[in-house]
This record gives C-alpha cells, sequence and structure tokens, in this order.
C-alpha cells in the first residue's frame, strides 16, 4: 500500500470516493510512511496513537458507505503547521513554555481542514514562533531536509514541505510572513503559495481575542507536490469569515476550475537582484535564470524590469513593520520574567526591537509600504508576473542557526538573508514558490512567481 502515499492528492480524493482504497488502507499507507522517514527527518510532532486514527479512518469509511463525504479531503491524513491552534491536539508552536499547551477551539484554517475530512495525525514541525527560515526548536529539535540530512529544511513551514517531499502526507498547510511558505517549498522542491492577503481568513480562534486587524504580515495558505494539489487545497482554505474582517469574499470553488490557459503574448519581468539590491549566490542566481525560457516555451516574453524604489527604505519599513507584528505577538510572554528567560534569542531582539519603534516611525513605514505597492502596480501596467529567486542561498548546514554572510555581505540580522520574500509580502500580493533546479550537489531551488493583486488564479495557471 506504499504506493499509496505517491499518489497526488487529487487522484488520492477521487480514489477514495470512488472507493478503490478504504480511508482505513490510505491511513495505513502514509502511517507507515511516516514511521520510515520521520525518525531521520523530524518532520512531523506531537503523533497521536495509530490505534485511534484508523479508528476515525474507519468512520470515515462509514460515512461514504452511508452515501456521505465531508468534502475533497475526506479521509485525507493531515498535519496542521504547530503555529496553528489545532483542537484537542497539543499545539507548541515550537516554544518550550508552551509544550503542553492543548487549544480548545481550531484556528479558522484548521478548522475548515477538519469540516472538509482530515484526519489529524500530528503537527507539522516548525521554529520558535515561526521566527527564522529554520526550522528548529528546543522542544522536539531540528527538521531535515529531504534531498540531504545534513541541511536545513527551511522555515517556518520547514516540517510541512518536508513531510510532502517524503510523501509522509497527500497536501499540506503552511503559512508564511518572510518566506515562511515559500523558502521551505523552494529547498524541498515542491510548491507553496502565499495568497492574497485576506485570501485565507487569519484571525483568533472561537473564544479568544488576538488581533484581527493590524496583523496582516503573517498568513496562511497550501503547500503540496503539484499545483493541481495546491488549488484544491486554496478552495478549501479561502472564503471569507467574519470572525477574521479584512479576508476576502469570492467563491473558493473557483480556484479548483480547469488550470488550462493560453500564455502566448503575456509578459514576465524578471527583477533578479533587485538591480543588485539583494545579495545571491551566483549559483542560485544562474539556476533561476536557466528556468526562465520555461515561460518563454509557453509563448510569454521574459524581460528584465528595473526599480524605482529605495530598496534600503523599503527593507527598512519591514523591520518596523515586522517589529510591530511579532512584539505585539510576544508581549505577553516577553513581559513574563520566567517566559521570557525561554525564549529564543531571536525572538527577545524583535521584542526589543518593538519596544523601540515609535507610532509615528510606523506610519511612515506604512508611507513606504504604500508606495512600494503602487510601484508594483506600476510594472503590472506593463507585465502580467513578476518573478525572482525563492531565496538567497541554498540550504545551509543543519547546525547553523542562519546564515551569517550571503555572496560576500554580511547579514546583520537573523533574517535578512530571507530578504528576497519581503517583497510579495508588504504589498499583499499573492506569490508562489515552484521548482527552478538544482545545484551541482543536487540541492533544489524555487523560483518566485509573484501575480497581480488578487490573482492567485492566474498565478496557478501560470
Amino acid at each position: 500500500m506504499t504506493h499509496l502515499t505517491h499518489l497526488s492528492a487529487c487522484d488520492l480524493s477521487l480514489a477514495i470516493h470512488q472507493k478503490r482504497f478504504s480511508c482505513v488502507e490510505v491511513m495505513q499507507a502514509y502511517l507507515s510512511n511516516i514511521a520510515l522517514n520521520n525518525g531521520a527527518y523530524n518532520a512531523l510532532v506531537s503523533l497521536r496513537p495509530e490505534a485511534d486514527l484508523l479508528c476515525e479512518a474507519a468512520e470515515k469509511d462509514a460515512l461514504l458507505a452511508r452515501g456521505h463525504s465531508q468534502g475533497w479531503m475526506h479521509g485525507f491524513p493531515q498535519a496542521p503547521k504547530d503555529l496553528s491552534a489545532t483542537a484537542g491536539l497539543t499545539t507548541t508552536m515550537g516554544f518550550r513554555g508552551l509544550a503542553s499547551q492543548v487549544p480548545v477551539n481550531d484556528s479558522l484554517m484548521v478548522s475548515r481542514l477538519r469540516e472538509a475530512g482530515s484526519i489529524f495525525v500530528g503537527k507539522t514541525n516548525t521554529p520558535e514562533f515561526g521566527l527564522g527560515s529554520h526550522t528548529y526548536n528546543a522542544v522536539f529539535g531540528v527538521t531535515r531536509n529531504a534531498y540531504d540530512l545534513r541541511k536545513s529544511a527551511g522555515g517556518s513551514s520547514g516540517g510541512t514541505a518536508v513531510a510532502l517531499a517524503l510523501n509522509m502526507l497527500p497536501v499540506a498547510d503552511g503559512s508564511d510572513m518572510m518566506g515562511s511558505l515559500r523558502n521551505p517549498a523552494a529547498w524541498n522542491n515542491i510548491y507553496g503559495l502565499r495568497p492574497s492577503q485576506g485570501r485565507v481568513p487569519y484571525g483568533a480562534s472561537a473564544g479568544t481575542s488576538g488581533d484581527v486587524f493590524f496583523q496582516q504580515l503573517g498568513i496562511e495558505g497550501p503547500m503540496g507536490r503539484c499545483v493541481e494539489d495546491v488549488a484544491q487545497l486554496l478552495g478549501v482554505q479561502a472564503g471569507y469569515h467574519p470572525r477574521a474582517p479584512l479576508s476576502l469574499t469570492g467563491n473558493p470553488a473557483a480556484f479548483t476550475a480547469s488550470l488550462h490557459a493560453d500564455f502566448v503574448g503575456k509578459r514576465v519581468g524578471w527583477l533578479g537582484s533587485m538591480d543588485g539590491h539583494l545579495p545571491i549566490e551566483p549559483e542560485v542566481m544562474s539556476v533561476c535564470v536557466s528556468a526562465l525560457p520555461y515561460f518563454q516555451a509557453l509563448g510569454a516574453t521574459v524581460d528584465a524590469v528595473t526599480m524605482r524604489s529605495n530598496m534600503e527604505l523599503v527593507w527598512q519599513s519591514w523591520l518596523r513593520l515586522r517589529a510591530l507584528s511579532v512584539s505585539g505577538n510576544l508581549a505577553v510572554l516577553y513581559a513574563n520574567p520566567a517566559m521570557r528567560a525561554l525564549l529564543k534569542p531571536e525572538a527577545v531582539w524583535e521584542c526589543e526591537q518593538g519596544e523601540k519603534v515609535s507610532a509615528l516611525q510606523i506610519h511612515q513605514a506604512s508611507l513606504v509600504r504604500s508606495q512600494w505597492y503602487l510601484e508594483l502596480l506600476r510594472l503590472f501596467e506593463t507585465h502580467d508576473y513578476l518573478v525572482l529567486p525563492s531565496a538567497q542561498c541554498f540550504a545551509f548546514d543543519a547546525a547553523q542557526h542562519w546564515p551569517s554572510t550571503i555572496a560576500g555581505k554580511t547579514m546583520e540580522t537573523y533574517h535578512r538573508w530571507m530578504e528576497v520574500t519581503i517583497y510579495a509580502t508588504l504589498a499583499g500580493l499573492p506569490a508562489m514558490s515552484v521548482p527552478a533546479g538544482f545545484s551541482k550537489t543536487g540541492l533544489p531551488m524555487g523560483l518566485q512567481i509573484i501575480g497581480k493583486p488578487q490573482g492567485e488564479f492566474d498565478l496557478l495557471q501560470l
């Protein structure tokens, strides 16, 4: 039954609903593959007892026998990212101070996965509070790259990416602020879509009082081994919810329509290194440039575009807006001396930065962000898509916390080496990491494609 785990999620769903495979058989196959791989790669954490999972799978089979399907994900083994609240299942957020936290309610996105028929086998590993694009924490340890156990899986959706790449899950959720969904997709040779701001409702769980207006940098989205699976999962995750007042309206089923399209005459703008602003490893650039003729083979044209924005000001605005978001989320823990002592240095640094930022500086940063959005709109007047690398370096040693230099340039913060991902985030635009190729040593790299405002469907088609 191991071959079941190699099916696309779309094919798996069809097979389950046609009763070619039972939900119990599917669960057994995935649990077998998890047992085979997870010990070495550490992608899945807080795994539930096998007997409980097989019992739930049998209940899904009983529902189908009575003619009732819960949805596209009926009987799918799933493992929500450990940042997402999951009712009845340990949700640590990678922080040892929350190692025994068991939420009472699901997050909005997790509730949709559950309602669509998923069976939660556990969680996917993440760095502490999702900070840093390298998945390790003091609770569960390091998640290792699917293509080289010695290397980082990326992050913060590193556990998700590795679980997908090694067929331990059919499709899965991730989240993304600073490339947390795109970077691990690139480093593990899968697809990861950061949707438009508001496309997937991102807000407080029922019974909680988290912010739903200002925390708009980090959002959730789909990851998969093929584009069709990503589109189908977006159809489950997306859609307005009143608890997320900035979520977008529209029928989520639109993303599950045929993705076939004609690209003759379309224009793709190559952003590259942002006119030399970004330090990028030469081989990363070489791999990404070598992928560009694919667009031309579809009938599109590819040309380099020049930015008019001051890219250093864009970076500084990012630092301030990120400080607002992260320090706000961690404020209660930081204010508690016992909890503060358990926070990793990067989390403490983020909180300290938040204390230094004034309301006026936040406003100024928002103005820069607004101008950046307008700059991208200018480019979209002449281009249909924008592309650039998904990461600035290949996966580094798993024992390393973060790279201190990229292409000879010193990284003055723990996250500047992922600056390439902030541009879509700041603009609230959809961006997808797609496999671009491999290094000479066999490490994957991705190409980041940015779509027009609320243009997920066009992006998925490409």
